[in-house]
């Protein structure tokens, strides 16, 4: 097969109004995840910096020991999710302290969370921990995954689901 046939036999992208299915499991990207060590500073430099300036409410999610806050620009098309450690000993926490990770993950909505971690787990994935609910998303379960590249993948299982970013004060 030659790289001509092979795309042309590929669809590169789902039709207008669909989502992208790979292997039969739709993803559809949500945000890229970056770790800091406060909410209020990694906000202050995405606005001062990026001119991301439509915030969601802080969560602070005890059972992920996590804070996150979800930021874009007014155009909305890059969502970042910071996320702060909830006390010292957690992932998060050792990801600051050793300075990896920092650029965390990409994050991923899907219909179907075991179909999708089927299919990561086909490509050489890994899972970092089970399934959990999360609050940013209603209790819906998110799952993180290390790729084969070192990179981390997070399914998280809300179709559809929409940020609700508040309008900036003037």
């Amino acid at each position: 097969m030659t790289l001509s046939t092979s795309i042309a036999e590929t669809p590169l992208q789902a039709a207008e109004g669909e989502q992208p299915v790979v292997n039969g499991s739709a993803l559809e990207l949500d945000h890229l995840g970056l770790i800091v060590q406060d909410i209020a500073v990694g906000r202050n430099f995405l606005q001062q910096t990026l001119g991301i300036t439509r915030w969601t409410p802080v969560v602070d999610d005890p059972g992920l020991c996590v804070s996150v806050q979800f930021g874009t620009a007014s155009g909305g098309q890059l969502i970042y999710e910071l996320i702060a450690p909830l006390g010292e000993g957690t992932p998060i926490a050792n990801a600051l302290r050793t300075g990896k990770h920092i650029l965390n993950h990409l994050a991923y909505l899907t219909p179907d969370l075991e179909a999708s971690a089927a299919h990561l787990r086909e490509q050489g994935c890994y899972p970092a921990g089970e399934p959990q609910p999360a609050l940013a998303y209603e209790g819906r379960r998110v799952q993180f995954w290390m790729s084969p590249l070192r990179f981390v993948i997070e399914l998280i299982e809300k179709p559809g689901h929409r940020h609700r970013f508040e309008e900036p004060s003037l």
